[in-house]
């Protein structure tokens, strides 16, 4: 796979193409080639990705980080193939970087990359999209688990959920038999119980709720960001009330209420 065939088949914005075409005509990666060798690899990605963007660290838009992460990709595609791993895995895995640059575009009116400090568990092999989902491979209490994210392009209805565990099932199963899938868990924003209240029963978030046990809840972290599709800094005054859970917790706010994100167990495993 060339990188050229990898921007069409992850749909890479053509303003971002032309921009990383003439980073491609400039920049050279051999003196990046060991952080990038490392990006590869589970165990040296988050390191290698903070060395190699503090090297970078005159490129504001981080468009030489997304030229060298998509290498990275790229590369990752050749063990996928060994690995015998579907290339719709491939695709919807690194569609990723499209999925973030969008967003980055729609918080801040042009697009750019702001997500390198994420999207390096996708070329190390660590993320994985399975239909409407991605599982990640991490620790939970020291012990070796799969961690559930929704993308924020998810179709979140209960079948599609439950089509999506399914599929992470056999595939874990398939290619990572020697890793223990006895615990999955999810930390997010679409578990907070501050939510149940502006919830209908036969809301997609009570139902994506009710299939975990809460282990703890927390008022930090990005919800703001996921939940109003807003930058993190926001004025409560000033949040979007696009949907009916959006003006309901809003006003919740204005009201001095609080919310933010839970930690949850997958009940029955994967059921």
């Amino acid at each position: 796979m060339v990188l050229q065939e990898l921007y069409s088949s992850i749909d890479l914005q053509p303003e971002i193409v032309r921009k990383l075409e003439e980073i491609q005509g400039s920049f050279r990666l051999d003196p990046v080639s060991q952080y990038l060798e490392q990006l590869t690899c589970p165990d040296t990605t988050a390191q290698a990705y903070r060395s190699l963007d503090a090297d970078l660290s005159d490129d504001p838009d981080h468009l030489k980080m997304l030229y060298c992460q998509l290498e990275c990709a790229r590369r990752a595609f050749s063990r996928y193939e060994e690995m015998k791993i579907g290339k719709w895995v491939f695709t919807d895995t690194m569609k990723c970087f499209t999925r973030f640059i969008d967003e980055c575009g729609q918080r801040n009116g042009r697009l750019f990359f702001d997500r390198g400090w994420w999207t390096y568990r996708q070329i190390s092999m660590s993320e994985f999209r399975l239909g409407a989902l991605e599982y990640e491979f991490t620790k939970h209490e020291g012990k070796r688990t799969i961690s559930i994210h929704i993308p924020s392009d998810a179709d979140f209805s209960e079948g599609s959920v439950s089509h999506s565990l399914a599929l992470a099932e056999t595939f874990f199963q398939e290619h990572y038999p020697d890793y223990p899938q006895d615990t999955w868990i999810c930390d997010s924003w679409l578990l907070s119980s501050s939510l149940r209240p502006f919830l209908s029963e036969n809301s997609n978030i009570l139902s994506f709720q009710k299939r975990f046990s809460i282990l703890q809840e927390e008022q930090e972290g990005d919800w703001l960001e996921w939940l109003f599709r807003a930058p993190k800094n926001t004025p409560i005054e000033q949040l979007p009330e696009r949907t009916a859970l959006q003006r309901s917790v809003k006003q919740y706010l204005l009201d001095g209420g609080k919310t933010g994100t839970a930690l949850g167990i997958l009940n029955g495993k994967r059921n």
